[in-house]
Formats: structure tokens, C-alpha cells, sequence
């Protein structure tokens, strides 16, 4: 397993691959992985015979008083966890090889509307620091597929829109959320609640569902299903960011012809921000 700090590393090695004709598949993440990370290496696998995952805690989608200083950073675990599964490449840059001009005079890749509600409205400028990245590593790396967690359900949309609308030649793939036995979203950030709040973080997941179950019986009602989850969080402890129902497609308004809808939302329970997600087809 390679393990590059620097863009002519990586260079040498993608020529070498691109000459024995062979596919490359990226899953960019920030480290502090859990089996989560390790379902997206395995399904770049099936897309690719060369896979490159990338760790760097990318400052610009981090913003005032968030955790990038406190961001678990755990490489040598991450290393021994992505030689077990056989990553082909680690690729940690620095900031200076991401950011060669400086943050301050750094370019960025911003995709309008899509981002301007949910996630996009509760971090500002946290999705222009997420395309600007990508595009970065997308740059970089030169991947055939590149893929994303369905738990970052706005992102992974994000990302896809940049993709097609710049015609990069890339495969966006998602996967599939992958859960603890309690239904609680895996997550870098789950290190933040301690045990009693682990116990209630579960309660996301099960409102979800519960919204979901309702849709499926044919409530169309989406606000007061929204309103109603809100309350049912916040008299669980949590400080809901939103909660909301959704064309599944594209985050529009739906109408009562819409077909496949996504419930998502975003709460905070102690020192930890949760978000999550279903996909529900009606």
C-alpha cells in the first residue's frame, strides 16, 4: 500500500496505472474512519481495480467556532484499517499541496440554490469549502469513479451536480448508510456523545422511519409530518437544525405526484451535530 504526501508521488503512480489501462476509484474522506469509510472503499472496488482513499481535514468547510481544531485525527489507525481491506493508495496532502496559492487566494467552486437551505443554511460556506475541495481532488487524483456516503445526503447531491454541470469526468457513486445495531448513523463525530447519548441519538433514526412509515401509508401532509418530527426530537433533548421532507431527485417542494421523497434532518445532542436520512418511495 502507497502511502503519498505529495502531488509528483502521485503523479508517478497514476501514470503507472493509466499505462496498464487500469480504472482508478477515489473515496475522499477526513480520516477517523469506522466501517462506514471502509463500505465505500469496498464499493470503489467493485468500479475499479485501483483505489485511492484520501485523508485531509480540509479547513474551508469548517466554519467559526466548529471543530476543525478538534477534528479527531487518527492516521495510523486509519493506515492499518485501509491496508486490511487493500487500498491501493493513501493520499494525505498537506494544506500547502491542496491550497498551492494560499486560502486567502485560494479558487473556489460554488454550486448555487442546492445549497442554500438545510445543511447549506445552518454551516455557511461549509459546501463551497466541500466543492472546492473535491474539485481539488478530483484534479489530483484523475478518478475514473469517485464515492460518497448517502448519510451526506445534500453533499453527495452537491458533488454530483458540480460534476455533471463542469462535465468532469467522473462517476459519482453513492453508498449506502451504514449503522450501529442501535440504528444510530456511523459517524467521525459519534465520539462526541457519551453513552446516555448514544442511547438517545438512536431516536433520530427511529423518527425518520416513523415519517417515513407515515408517507408510505399515504400522508401528504409534509408540514405537519415535519412539525410533528420537530416536537417529537426536541422532547427527546435534541435541537433540531431541520427536519424536512423533500424530492428525493433534487431537495424540491414535492407535489402529490411526486414519486420518491427524502426525509433528512440535522440536530444537535451535546457536543455533537447528527445529521441523517431515508430515502422513501411512494
Amino acid at each position: 500500500m502507497n502511502v503519498i504526501h505529495n502531488k509528483n508521488a502521485l503523479d508517478e503512480l497514476l501514470v503507472e496505472w493509466r499505462h496498464n489501462d487500469e480504472h482508478i476509484a477515489l473515496v475522499p474522506t477526513m480520516g477517523n474512519l469506522h466501517p462506514g469509510h471502509i463500505s465505500l472503499v469496498e464499493l470503489a472496488r467493485e468500479h475499479a481495480e485501483r483505489v485511492v482513499v484520501s485523508i485531509f481535514v480540509n479547513p474551508t468547510q469548517f466554519g467559526d467556532g466548529e471543530d476543525f481544531d478538534d477534528y479527531p485525527r487518527t492516521l495510523e489507525r486509519d493506515k492499518r484499517r485501509l491496508q486490511k481491506v487493500g487500498v491501493d493508495a493513501i493520499f494525505v496532502p498537506d494544506v500547502d499541496t491542496m491550497y498551492p496559492f494560499g486560502l486567502e487566494d485560494a479558487t473556489t467552486v460554488s454550486v448555487p440554490r442546492l445549497t442554500e437551505n438545510f445543511c447549506g443554511a445552518s454551516r455557511p460556506g461549509h459546501f463551497d469549502g466541500v466543492t472546492s475541495v473535491v474539485a481539488r481532488l478530483f484534479g489530483l487524483v484523475q478518478p475514473d469513479a469517485a464515492v460518497f456516503g448517502q448519510k451526506d445526503y445534500q453533499q453527495q447531491l452537491v458533488i454530483r451536480h458540480m460534476s455533471q454541470d463542469l462535465n468532469l469526468p467522473v462517476q459519482v457513486i453513492t453508498g449506502e448508510t451504514v449503522r450501529e445495531e442501535s440504528g444510530l448513523a456511523m459517524s467521525s463525530r459519534n465520539q462526541y456523545l457519551d453513552d446516555d447519548e448514544k442511547q438517545t441519538a438512536a431516536s433520530l433514526y427511529e423518527v425518520l422511519l416513523s415519517a417515513g412509515t407515515e408517507l408510505q401509508s399515504g400522508k401528504r401532509d409534509y408540514e405537519r409530518l415535519e412539525s410533528d418530527s420537530v416536537e417529537r426530537l426536541t422532547e427527546l433533548g435534541f435541537t433540531v437544525d431541520y427536519f424536512a421532507i423533500r424530492r428525493a431527485q433534487n431537495l424540491g417542494i414535492p407535489d402529490r405526484d411526486c414519486d420518491e421523497l427524502v426525509v433528512l434532518t440535522a440536530a444537535h445532542l451535546g457536543d455533537a451535530r447528527l445529521i441523517d436520512n431515508i430515502v422513501v418511495t411512494i
